[in-house]
């Protein structure tokens, strides 16, 4: 099966900072993808070369297509969410409807006013009377309504407070997801969207730090509680992370020996915040239980 994005090698710098640093990965069709870093990771710069808005070296196909060489080609296929919604303030709904429509060889109108009536937005308010949610659920009314491959989402939920963001991907699953389409997303809150991951990148410092399908954490990944006094026993088997706990330590180890492991306490699936912490900020020091 032909991936939706194929990355050999990418790197690119802004003067003497690394922002990317010989990164590859592929994206299969149908996948729901979370590419999660700190700031100046180097996730903006991936999504700005996916997106053909920043040129990288290395290789880089999109749908086929290169993105700098193709890109007006390849956004009639790929849709994006940034950070921030940004709409003309002046327009109304149904203008910013017809704009779209009259733009966009993919848009669909009648799919854009099914999903608007969803929401609590009049089509003859102005944008400046919409609230920062609302703003958002227009976008993504919009986004939804054309006809893409691939959606690329850049912490599309920023600012908005726990009931929009539930909104927001619910609408997104239910309404827009399907195994011809592929999600690319980054965001901060990743415990929020675990749950819909099919896949999870970690990136760092411009590398990818973890590259995994959702379904094989369970199985590389294992926490386990220990008492103080077998920090040694517990050393002996390479913990890639050492959390002080009340007592004692909790550990993580990456395809250990579970047998192992579980003579010396009780075993955990570690959360994917956890795992994050680990994989960014590895800490084997035993400091005080």
């Amino acid at each position: 099966m032909n991936s939706i994005i194929q990355a050999r090698g990418l790197s690119k710098r802004y003067g003497g900072k690394v922002a990317l640093n010989n990164v590859s990965f592929d994206v299969a069709p149908g996948r729901i993808v979370g590419l999660i870093g700190p700031n100046g990771a180097g996730k903006t710069t991936a999504l700005k070369g996916i997106l053909g808005l920043a040129q990288v070296e290395g290789t880089l196909q999109v749908l086929g297509m290169d993105p700098l060489r193709q890109r007006k080609a390849l956004l009639e296929q790929v849709s994006f969410i940034a950070d921030t919604a940004i709409l003309p303030r002046w327009i109304k709904v149904s203008q910013a409807i017809a704009y779209v429509a009259g733009v966009h060889p993919r848009f669909n109108i009648a799919k854009a006013h099914s999903f608007l009536e969803k929401t609590q937005i009049p089509l003859g308010a102005k944008v400046s009377s919409l609230s920062k949610g609302m703003i958002t659920q227009l976008h993504l009314a919009l986004i939804m309504a054309i006809d893409s491959r691939l959606l690329v989402l850049d912490e599309p939920t920023l600012g908005l407070d726990i009931l929009y963001r539930k909104q927001f991907y619910t609408t997104l699953l239910n309404d827009y997801f399907d195994e011809e389409k592929t999600i690319l997303v980054t965001t901060h809150q990743v415990e929020e969207i675990e749950t819909i991951l099919t896949d999870l990148m970690f990136i760092n410092n411009g590398e990818l730090v973890l590259n995994a399908e959702m379904e094989s954490l369970a199985d590389d990944f294992i926490e386990v509680d220990i008492k103080a006094n077998q920090k040694d026993q517990a050393a002996a088997l390479q913990p890639i992370h050492i959390t002080p706990r009340l007592g004692g330590f909790r550990v993580m180890y990456e395809r250990a020996d579970r047998t192992q492991l579980a003579e010396l306490g009780s075993l955990h699936t570690p959360s994917i915040t956890d795992l994050f912490v680990a994989k960014i900020q590895p800490n084997l020091s035993w400091g005080q239980a």
